[in-house]
């Protein structure tokens, strides 16, 4: 998503590439499109090594571009990782292929609560399993925050984003905010006790007043600063996805200059959101993909990815396998009552999404 994306590497696809072109060329395939560092170093290698069979790895950083592709059709892949928000609109365009669970060995490992909080995005789990999951949130510099707002100041609380005169006094020391109407928005509706998924435009205009009231308090609305931003300082909160903020924070840490950073996921409830995987309906090799995700769901496999990512996986037996590091970030793994509390995002009929792209367009140009 949701980007909730951490350490882009341009380069990931084409490295991954070219380590596998030493294999066999006349392997069996299996065509992947996963977001930047969305998997294990060597996950690509070892799964040829285990299966025989060939990944052709590529990579994309927008949740837009695999909507789009999927789409339009006839993409070339077999297994893409698609945000939860997405499901709907690429079911009901037809696709994506209904997994054959007999086939996924290892869904025993997924967490069931998970896979309920999936049912809102695809009703009876039959075309994806979630693969890594997270949040959106609040990302703060502890020690900016607390002299502008004091040491009572709202951190765990969406007051402390959505209260002008909280937000008045951060923008001294700069406020970034996701380019993300589809959950920006959502939020806004959410803390005016407004259903986050409502189909009513007039609740659209109330949240649309709300933003506009906190617009010239906004540093800038973007999605892809805020990580390098919070590491250096450069601002001192950010609505934005759990796992920019744990990569904001692993910088801070690693330059050692005294940032502090911490993420909450505000009291009143959040977006949780999961990237899942799905087979593509017009894949050219089905029984790979199976293979595919059926091997992303070892304990073992997936552990690395969110080593790496510093986000969430969906496997409920691969947590003791997470490296120290990845542990001692707080909130990767919310307790069961932070998730009870958290809502999933869905698409909005198309004259809705229309009021919502209007609005957010009023909102970023303060009109």
């Amino acid at each position: 998503m949701s980007g909730h994306r951490t350490y882009i590497n341009l380069g990931l696809g084409a490295c991954l590439s070219a380590s596998l072109s030493a294999f066999a060329a006349e392997a069996p395939t299996v065509h992947v499109y996963n977001w930047f560092d969305y998997i294990g170093p060597t996950t690509l290698k070892d799964f040829q090594r285990d299966t025989g069979i060939k990944p052709v790895y590529d990579t994309f950083d927008s949740g837009e571009v695999l909507e789009a592709k999927l789409m339009t059709g006839h993409s070339g892949y077999d297994v893409v990782v698609a945000s939860n928000f997405i499901l709907p609109a690429l079911i009901k365009a037809g696709a994506l292929q209904k997994l054959d669970r007999s086939q996924l060995t290892n869904l025993q490992h997924i967490d069931p609560v998970l896979l309920e909080k999936l049912r809102a995005n695809d009703p009876d789990n039959q075309y994806a399993v979630p693969y890594l999951w997270g949040t959106d949130g609040i990302g703060y510099n502890v020690d900016k925050v607390r002299a502008a707002l004091g040491d009572q100041a709202p951190v765990n609380s969406w007051d402390l984003l959505f209260k002008e005169e909280n937000l008045a006094k951060l923008s001294e020391c700069g406020v970034g905010i996701l380019d993300a109407p589809a959950e920006i928005i959502p939020i806004a509706l959410h803390y005016l006790g407004l259903p986050p998924n409502s189909s009513n435009p007039a609740d659209y205009k109330k949240a649309e007043a709300l933003l506009l009231k906190l617009r010239p308090h906004i540093t800038y609305f973007n999605s892809s600063k805020i990580q390098t931003d919070l590491a250096n300082g450069d601002i001192c909160v950010a609505l934005t996805w759990s796992g920019t903020v744990f990569g904001a924070m692993q910088a801070a840490n690693e330059a050692a200059k005294g940032v502090k950073i911490e993420y909450s996921i505000p009291v009143e409830g959040a977006p949780l959101w999961s990237d899942n995987l799905v087979m593509v309906k017009d894949g050219n090799n089905p029984e790979q993909g199976l293979a595919f995700i059926n091997y992303l769901l070892r304990p073992e496999v997936i552990a690395p990815a969110t080593n790496l990512a510093l986000t969430a996986n969906a496997n409920k037996d691969a947590t003791a396998l997470l490296s120290d590091e990845v542990r001692e970030f707080s909130n990767i793994y919310p307790s069961a009552e932070v998730i009870a509390k958290a809502f999933t995002l869905q698409p909005q009929p198309h004259e809705i999404e229309r009021v919502r792209t209007r609005s957010w367009s009023n909102i970023k140009n303060g009109n």
